[in-house]
């Protein structure tokens, strides 16, 4: 059982966090690592007590704020389970971002401005060109709560004009678009899991220390010229990236060919077979012709 595995001594009162929030912090591990999956029964508030020798109260309170955050459901007279995934998938290679890969997914998005300001930052400014930045800084929620922090940075040309009440509940590539004519059409994306931070624990709701996923990049328009450089934290046990992989030694698909989804159909297949052979008829023949 997994709870035998947890060390003597991890749940301590000098370790100078509340105990509840120790042992919350514990069980949450294991379910946002797997060894807890959906549906898994836990031991009893006794028998936390017990391992954790702590108090019932402590045990009631942790299993409260697991619950409320949507990880343990609790019954009466059927002890605390581990709630089924409220997962998010994200396919971090396209352009699209959270909010309407998400809203895609029929789930409700919740956009919440906390910073709109011209920002001195260096990384930024080299990053889009040189240019003055004004930084937007966002908390996305959807479900049963907050899923990711946004920082994005744009030139000051672009997002001088921006208000809170317009991004307030919207995609800000959909407002940008819209309203300024912007298209974001390429760019370059990176994940790396990194610890929550004070603030950052304290916006998404977990604990300090909690894994997170952070995708940064930037996004450049039709014409190539930089737009945009952002950094997003993710909580890891809500937000899934997804990525399309291809086989680079099998032959290539013509891209019109392709469903949105990248389904190809035996009809369009068919046609395709049709056209080239017709193509290769028409090449023999104006081979034939000029020998």
């Amino acid at each position: 059982m997994w709870l035998d595995e947890v060390p003597a001594g991890a749940v301590n009162a000098a370790n100078g966090s509340p105990l509840h929030s120790q042992v919350g912090a514990i069980i949450r591990s294991h379910i946002v690592n797997g060894q807890l999956p959906p549906g898994s029964q836990l031991p009893t508030e006794a028998e936390l007590q017990e391992r954790f020798s702590v108090s019932r109260s402590v045990v009631r309170q942790a299993l409260a704020t697991l619950s409320a955050e949507g990880l343990v459901q609790r019954g009466r007279g059927r002890g605390s389970v581990v709630s089924p995934r409220g997962e998010h998938h994200r396919l971090v290679q396209r352009m699209s971002g959270l909010s309407t890969q998400i809203s895609a997914e029929g789930a409700d998005v919740f956009t919440a401005v906390l910073a709109l300001a011209p920002e001195q930052n260096a990384a930024a400014s080299a990053a889009l060109g040189g240019a003055e930045v004004v930084g937007i800084r966002r908390l996305r929620s959807a479900g049963t709560g907050p899923l990711a922090v946004i920082h994005t940075w744009l030139p000051l040309s672009i997002g001088a004009g921006l208000t809170a009440v317009e991004l307030t509940d919207a995609s800000l590539h959909t407002v940008l678009r819209s309203r300024l004519g912007v298209s974001f059409v390429s760019g370059r994306r990176q994940v790396r899991a990194v610890a929550a931070t004070e603030g950052l624990a304290k916006l998404l709701q977990i604990s300090v220390g909690e894994p997170l996923l952070l995708l940064e990049g930037t996004s450049l328009d039709e014409h190539g010229v930089p737009i945009e450089m952002f950094s997003t934290w993710h909580r890891a046990d809500r937000v899934v990236f997804d990525l399309d992989v291809v086989d680079a030694d099998a032959p290539a698909i013509a891209p019109d060919l392709a469903h949105a989804d990248g389904r190809v159909t035996r009809p369009q297949l068919a046609a395709h077979a049709a056209d080239l052979a017709r193509q290769l008829h028409e090449l023999s023949v104006e081979l034939d012709r000029n020998d």
